[in-house]
């Protein structure tokens, strides 16, 4: 299932790239899903793409895609963002992936995210530990808010939602030694898993958004809860962290 995992996500990736050429002729449909929130035909073509591939081969499998829902099945799930990210491509920005999370019995066991622009496929199989381009990754060993480069996003409020980032940003941001935005909660979790990231953190997130990367982040070595310290509360509020560093972060959220 790996090996079958890497061949459709590296295919979709090369999809993507495809659709991404269209940007620089002017010929890429984008829609709205709302005021600010874009779908792309790229969007729809990838997750087909991937759907269609998983159904050939896993026909009993269920699966959850951002774009076409739930298609029922037994109790293998496959969770799809094709493109997590799309204002970064629309923007022809590199910081977009495609994400693909495999969960069985009500837990993830196998996670991928491709970043097409960059060349990077992350990998994830529970119990077996976490890669980048096939070479193992780990969280880094940072120790201390006041030196850490955390990542967040701002779904929140591009949603409309009265919960949001905008209280937890001034708290955070003065304590720490800088925040990056990446604009792609799996890229986000990515690179914590590798230890580009110290840390992360968002509000309103939905499963497909960051299954393959919170397995990412678990199986490099790292920590992830939501808001209470718990997983229960998943998907929604997320933090991510090495374990030294998560709980000052989640007591620097609740200060």
């Amino acid at each position: 299932m790996k090996e079958f995992l890497n061949r459709i996500i590296d295919q979709a990736a090369a999809l993507s790239l495809e659709y991404k050429r269209q940007l620089q002729s002017d010929t890429l449909t984008v829609n709205r899903k709302s005021q600010k929130d874009l779908v792309t035909e790229a969007d729809v073509a990838v997750e087909r793409f991937l759907v269609e591939q998983i159904q050939a081969a896993y026909p009993d499998h269920a699966i959850l895609g951002e774009e076409s829902g739930t298609h029922d099945g037994n109790d293998w799930r496959w969770i799809i963002d094709p493109i997590d990210g799309t204002t970064s491509f629309v923007h022809d920005q590199p910081f977009y992936s495609v994400s693909v999370a495999v969960e069985h019995q009500g837990k993830m066991v196998l996670g991928a995210v491709h970043a097409p622009v960059l060349g990077e496929l992350f990998m994830a199989e529970r119990g077996k530990g976490a890669t980048l381009n096939g070479q193992p990754i780990g969280v880094s060993q940072c120790a201390a808010l006041s030196d850490a480069v955390l990542g967040t996003g701002f779904a929140c409020v591009r949603k409309d939602k009265p919960h949001n980032n905008m209280a937890y940003f001034p708290k955070l941001m003065p304590i720490i030694r800088d925040v990056r935005r990446y604009g792609s909660a799996a890229i986000d979790l990515a690179y914590v898993a590798c230890g580009r990231l110290d840390g992360f953190w968002e509000l309103n997130l939905n499963l497909f958004d960051m299954a393959a990367g919170m397995l990412l982040v678990q199986e490099a070595g790292g920590v992830v809860t939501d808001f209470d310290g718990t997983a229960e509360g998943l998907p929604g509020c997320i933090t991510a962290a090495n374990p030294t560093l998560h709980p000052l972060l989640l007591a620097a959220l609740k200060a």
